[in-house]
């Protein structure tokens, strides 16, 4: 009997991750490509490591592209870029995100760290949604955009008032972006994640990799399923970014294990 092999869920598919570099964004953008990925564009701040990725996924068919999401004319020139290498853009992972350093309780917000993460996690994903939307529709695409929120997107938190504003905000973009667009083909989700462990983790809660581990595995002891990883959130923006999706849009699809335990 000849042996049959598993689809690949993103044949063909040209994508961008945005915040890739390392993190959540890395493993998804190596999991696009062994998805079947025609093209994955790695966009991030962090050159030597974005540059470093690009290489080990294979320059063939990936692409490391400099872009502060804060700057709008960098996002347009990253998704323009993209259409110009590749054809068309059928998948943008909106991925890029920080904290703002401080636990910033709403007694002693500071407006301009506010006004950073705000910049990053709020205004530069919709910059990203704009520009990816505007390509697809252009090219007639019925393309994918993914956003990372996070489970603070739906409840209050004990500190971090500016990261969990700015990840209502997603939801919000989220909901608005999914109805408009719904009827030109565009599909707009989230993601929301659980703790991971990630650099990001790490400077909201300001401890390290270890620490943070010793932290976080209890919570998820009662899941029966082990600790959550980046490679599980990577497996939920595949689903949402593949054609198995095509029914799903402005849905924040929550990957924690079901402990919820931020």
């Amino acid at each position: 009997m000849a042996e049959t092999t598993t689809p690949k869920k993103l044949n063909g598919k040209v994508a961008i991750v945005t915040g890739a570099a390392s993190g959540i964004g890395a493993v998804t953008a190596r999991h696009f490509a062994e998805q079947g990925a025609l093209a994955v564009v790695i966009a991030d701040v962090q050159d030597s490591k974005g540059r470093e990725l690009a290489s080990s996924i294979g320059t063939n068919r990936c692409t490391y592209i400099h872009c502060d999401v804060t700057d709008e004319e960098q996002v347009r020139s990253l998704v323009d870029s993209t259409v110009h290498l590749y054809g068309r853009l059928d998948i943008m992972f909106s991925n890029a995100g920080i904290v703002s350093g401080s636990h910033q309780t709403v007694l002693d917000l500071d407006l301009k760290l506010y006004d950073r993460v705000m910049a990053v996690n709020s205004r530069g994903m919709a910059a990203c949604v704009k520009h990816a939307a505007r390509v697809m529709i252009e090219g007639q695409v019925r393309g994918s955009i993914v956003c990372t929120a996070s489970l603070t997107a739906e409840s209050g938190t004990e500190f971090a008032t500016d990261y969990t504003m700015s990840k209502h905000a997603v939801l919000g973009l989220v909901r608005s972006a999914s109805k408009q667009l719904a009827a030109r083909g565009v599909r707009v989700n989230c993601v929301s994640p659980g703790s991971v462990l990630t650099p990001l983790l790490c400077d909201m809660l300001k401890v390290g990799m270890e620490d943070l581990g010793k932290m976080i595995a209890p919570m998820y002891a009662r899941s029966g399923n082990g600790m959550l990883t980046e490679k599980h959130v990577a497996d939920a923006v595949v689903f949402l970014a593949s054609e198995e999706a095509e029914f799903v849009t402005g849905h924040n699809l929550v990957v924690d294990g079901g402990v919820n335990p931020l």
